[in-house]
């Protein structure tokens, strides 16, 4: 069953009115006028690729391990009309506060997750002996998580083509 790709979403308010919601209980997370859409997530020239071949988008709900982030957006683009649609393409973004993140990784770690720290955040990816699909170096399911949010692809190389916010 084809699915059409959702409508971009231009719900934001106007540069005259500041944002005044709920600054005080968030230390570190994008605002909800700073959400991306399945089709800004990553970069127009990949978007225009998966068109190209035929491709299409579901979006999902956002979900860290078993955590639903609700104000997060997993993106899935493949061939939804094809019988062999086993090679989709995985991409996820959602805020997160610094609290937040740190249990979400001692969580994903405490189920069988692998950590690694880098210089520009915190990967948590799937254990490469139970990985569905990986890259050329081993990685499934990974997120990065940076100040703010937490980034998923469906491999870590993956995650090079979020390109969010956009350049």
């Amino acid at each position: 069953m084809a699915s059409e790709a959702p409508a971009t979403n231009n719900d934001t308010e106007t540069a005259s009115e500041p944002d005044t919601t709920d600054t005080e209980t968030s230390d570190d997370a994008a605002s909800p006028a700073e959400v991306p859409t399945c089709e800004t997530l990553i970069g127009q020239a990949v978007v225009d690729d998966f068109l190209s071949v035929g491709w299409s988008v579901k979006t999902e709900t956002f979900y860290l391990g078993n955590i639903e982030i609700a104000e997060g957006i997993q993106c899935i683009w493949a061939d939804y009309e094809s019988q062999a649609n086993d090679q989709p393409q995985i991409f996820g973004w959602a805020p997160i506060d610094s609290d937040g993140a740190a249990d979400a990784q001692r969580a994903l770690v405490a189920e069988g997750w692998v950590q690694e720290d880098a210089a520009e955040g915190v990967y948590i990816t799937e254990n490469p002996d139970t990985a569905f699909a990986r890259d050329e170096n081993g990685y499934g399911v990974t997120y990065l998580f940076i100040d703010g949010e937490v980034l998923q692809a469906d491999t870590k190389q993956g995650l090079l083509l979020i390109d969010w916010p956009a350049s």
